[in-house]
C-alpha cells in the first residue's frame, strides 16, 4: 500500500468554494440570469476547486512526496490555481502553456512560485498535453493532475458546485449554461442538475469561431480558456441539450458590459457565458430560471483586448 503523504490544509483553502449566486436583471432584454460568482475563489477562478481536489486526493493516495513535481498543461486558470495550492501546500509546481495565453496568467503562476515553460500550440490543447507525458515519462517527480480526462474534475463539481447552485436557486433551475476547457464544469454540474430537475435543459457556450460541437472546424478566437481545439474526454459523457455560439466580439462587448454596469470585474469567458445565458432565457421566457457561471477575474486580460479601446 503507497504511503499517504497528506499535508495540512492550510486556512487560504479553506476560502474555497461556497461562492456566491448572484442575480442579473438585464433591462434591454427584460430577463433575469443566475450567475455563481466563482471569480472569488482566492486565486480568481473556478479551477481552485479543481486544483484542490486533485492534490489532496493524489496525497490520499500517496501519489505526492516531498520531490514531486505537480505538472500540467493548462490555458492559465488551472495553472494558476494549481500554483497557488502548491504554494499553500509546499510543492513545486511546473506549468506548461501556450505562448499565445495572456502574459498576466503567467506572471501569476511566477508570482506563486511556479516554473512556466511555453509552447507553440500547433494541436491546440493537445500540443501540451503529449509534452507533459513525455516528461512525466522521463522523470518520475513529475506529477500530473491530468485536468482534461481525471473523473475527479467533473466528479467535484457534481458533488459541491451543483449542489451549491441547487441550494441557492432553492431547487428551481430550467437551464444551465456553461462554456467547456476541460468539460469538467458542465459535466459535473450537468448530472446533478439534471438528477433533480430531467426537465433541466444543458446549454453548452462555445466560441463561434471555434464552435467544434456544432461539426465546424476550430479557428482563432478571443476567449481564452475554452474551446482549445480539442474535445476533452470528459466532455464525451456530458449530457448537452444545445451548443449556443457566441462570437468574441459578443463576448468581449457582454463582458464590458458586466464591468461597466454591474460593477463585476470578470474575464471574457464569463461574458460569453452570460450572453449564451441571456440567449437561452430569451427563449424560455421572462419567468425562467437560467445559471451560469463568471468563471474568472479581469486582471489576467490587462494585455488583451478586453482591456484595449
Amino acid at each position: 500500500m503507497p504511503v499517504t503523504h497528506v499535508r495540512p490544509r492550510p486556512p487560504v483553502l479553506s476560502l474555497i468554494g461556497n461562492t456566491p449566486l448572484v442575480p442579473l436583471y438585464f433591462p434591454a432584454e427584460n430577463r433575469t440570469i443566475y450567475a455563481k460568482a466563482e471569480f472569488l475563489n482566492p486565486s480568481g477562478s473556478i479551477k481552485d476547486r479543481l486544483a484542490l481536489c486533485v492534490i489532496e486526493d493524489a496525497e490520499q493516495r500517496g501519489l505526492l512526496n516531498d520531490d514531486s513535481i505537480i505538472l500540467e498543461c493548462t490555458s492559465g486558470n488551472t495553472g494558476i490555481s494549481l500554483a497557488m495550492v502548491g504554494a499553500a501546500k509546499g510543492y513545486k509546481v511546473c506549468i506548461l502553456m501556450s505562448d499565445t495565453a495572456s502574459v498576466e496568467r503567467r506572471y501569476l503562476m511566477q508570482q506563486f512560485g511556479a516554473e512556466v515553460r511555453l509552447f507553440k500550440a500547433t494541436e491546440g490543447y493537445g500540443t501540451g498535453i503529449k509534452l507533459s507525458r513525455e516528461m512525466a515519462a522521463a522523470d518520475s517527480r513529475y506529477f500530473l493532475p491530468r485536468q482534461f480526462e481525471n473523473p475527479l474534475n467533473a466528479q467535484d463539481h457534481e458533488e459541491h458546485t451543483s449542489r451549491e447552485i441547487l441550494s441557492q436557486m432553492h431547487g428551481l433551475v430550467d437551464a444551465f449554461v456553461s462554456g467547456y476547457g476541460t468539460g469538467g464544469t458542465i459535466t459535473g454540474c450537468g448530472r446533478t442538475l439534471r438528477a433533480a430537475n430531467p426537465r433541466m435543459k444543458i446549454y453548452a457556450m462555445e466560441p463561434a469561431e471555434a464552435a467544434m460541437l456544432s461539426g465546424e472546424m476550430p479557428c482563432c478566437h478571443l476567449i481564452e480558456g475554452v474551446a482549445g481545439g480539442y474535445v476533452p474526454p470528459l466532455l464525451r459523457s456530458a449530457h448537452i441539450d444545445a451548443p449556443i455560439k457566441i462570437t468574441s466580439a459578443d463576448a468581449i462587448a457582454m463582458t464590458r458590459r458586466l464591468n461597466h454596469d454591474f460593477g463585476l470585474l470578470v474575464g471574457p469567458s464569463s461574458g460569453a457565458n452570460v450572453a449564451a445565458a441571456l440567449r437561452v432565457a430569451g427563449d424560455l421566457g421572462p419567468e425562467s430560471r437560467v445559471v451560469t457561471i463568471l468563471c474568472d477575474r479581469a486582471e489576467r486580460y490587462y494585455s488583451t483586448k478586453l482591456f484595449q479601446p
